[in-house]
């Protein structure tokens, strides 16, 4: 069994805008967008990567047989293979058929988009530094090795690597010593998706985060669930550099606030969800968080008056935020209205979606025709595209995490992401 930690990185920092991509799917398009937008980003940096360490020197310790390339194949300014997939990689840009001689190491190819691509079509076998020769869908170019662009600690693959900076550096300190030494790519490796932690003082923001219990976390018991919150908080913790977050919020699995009209979705609320697991966990991860000083205030998502005042009267620490989403029945219930002002609870509204991450929309994300992390389940015909490396089993998607600091005195987001667990059943 396998666990798998997707990361979009910092979202606003930019990228394309937000599209509705192919998909049988509906779900969170700015969580799958992002998470789209930086498995492409760090694969791209991979091969950056790889041509950057070869025109450094890599080749040329590929003649001496190092690396795991196949140095006579390289030598041979005429290589068959090293000519077609060149030509195929880089022909577009750049001269295919020009020898270049690169520290010594007359190579084929090299000459492709920047000198990235063609060299990625030097050895149709092994490529550059073990970079194998499965193609990208549409693109032309290959797919780096999992390996290149991901992280495995024990029985957890981080999707993509995160390269969190040293302790006590923030990212400040890390864009200026990335200025003065004039480069972005180093042979240390630059895939990771970390943004380096927050510009200023944790005291200068607000830190939203919300935790999402996807209908696969349903049937955990207590303490599984748990550690999902104590994991994603963790993640985020580190992504931002804080110590603490201003608001946590769960959403339970099973809940949703919908109807025609506010009393219709009032009165279906009350009947979902499971009151039961829903205190338990919330006594083992929101309070034990809340008691430590990790965080500041509570809150939950998708509670009605009735399922909210069955829930404060049961818990040992009660929420001071009730999150719901008003698209639908346009107007907060007035017995929810009225429930919150006794409590002291204040009322959020929110446009995330209920089932923020479905099975088939991560499958089709890692799958071949996405990130090409996972082989196609049971269709032989589309895992001919996936690549060797491509893992295989079913997908149980877990949790999903959205983080969001906002600078106080001006009221701008200055970091927002996600991060989601989910489960590889191995074959």
């Amino acid at each position: 069994m396998t666990k798998l930690i997707l990361s979009t990185g910092n979202i606003v920092s930019g990228g394309p805008s937000i599209v509705r991509a192919p998909g049988a799917f509906r779900s969170n398009l700015e969580l799958t967008s992002s998470l789209r937008t930086n498995f492409q980003t760090a694969q791209q940096e991979s091969r950056e990567e790889a041509a950057y360490n070869a025109r450094s020197g890599s080749l040329a310790d590929a003649a001496t047989g190092k690396n795991g390339i196949n140095s006579h194949a390289i030598l041979s300014a005429t290589t068959s293979a090293g000519h077609a997939n060149g030509h195929a990689n880089g022909g577009a840009t750049g001269d295919a058929n020009e020898t270049v001689k690169t520290n010594g190491v007359h190579v084929n190819g090299v000459n492709g988009v920047n000198g990235v691509n063609g060299v990625h079509g030097v050895h149709g076998v092994n490529g550059v530094n073990g970079v194998n020769s499965t193609h990208g869908h549409g693109s032309g170019q290959r797919r780096p090795p999992l390996a290149a662009w991901t992280q495995r600690e024990d029985t957890t693959l981080y999707i993509p690597r995160i390269d969190y900076p040293p302790a006590g550096e923030s990212a400040a300190t890390l864009t200026t010593t990335a200025d003065a030494e004039g480069s972005s790519i180093t042979s240390g490796g630059s895939t990771g998706s970390s943004s380096g932690g927050l510009q200023e003082e944790a005291a200068q923001y607000n830190t939203t985060v919300k935790l999402f219990f996807l209908p696969g976390a349903a049937s955990v018991d207590v303490t599984a669930r748990a550690q999902y919150v104590d994991e994603a908080l963790a993640l985020v913790f580190r992504e931002l550099g804080v110590a603490s977050v201003n608001l946590l919020i769960l959403s339970f699995p099973g809940m949703s606030f919908e109807g025609d009209c506010e009393w219709t979705a009032d009165k279906i609320n009350a009947t979902q969800g499971d009151d039961d697991a829903e205190v338990a966990t919330w006594a083992a991860s929101a309070e034990t968080l809340f008691k430590a000083g990790k965080v500041r205030r509570l809150g939950v998502a998708e509670f009605g008056s009735t399922k909210l005042e069955r829930f404060v009267a049961r818990v040992g620490v009660p929420p001071s935020v009730d999150q719901i989403n008003v698209h639908n029945c346009c107007n907060v219930p007035p017995p929810l209205a009225a429930l919150a002002k006794a409590k002291g609870i204040e009322l959020l509204v929110h446009t995330d979606c209920t089932d923020v991450l479905p099975p088939g929309t991560l499958r089709e994300l890692l799958g071949p025709r996405g990130a090409g992390v996972l082989a196609d389940e049971g269709d032989a015909a589309s895992n001919t595209a996936a690549p060797t490396d491509a893992l295989r089993g079913d997908l149980t998607p877990l949790w999903v995490v959205k983080y969001t600091a906002v600078v106080r005195d001006r009221g701008v987001i200055e970091n927002k992401g996600y991060f989601a667990g989910a489960l590889l059943h191995d074959e």
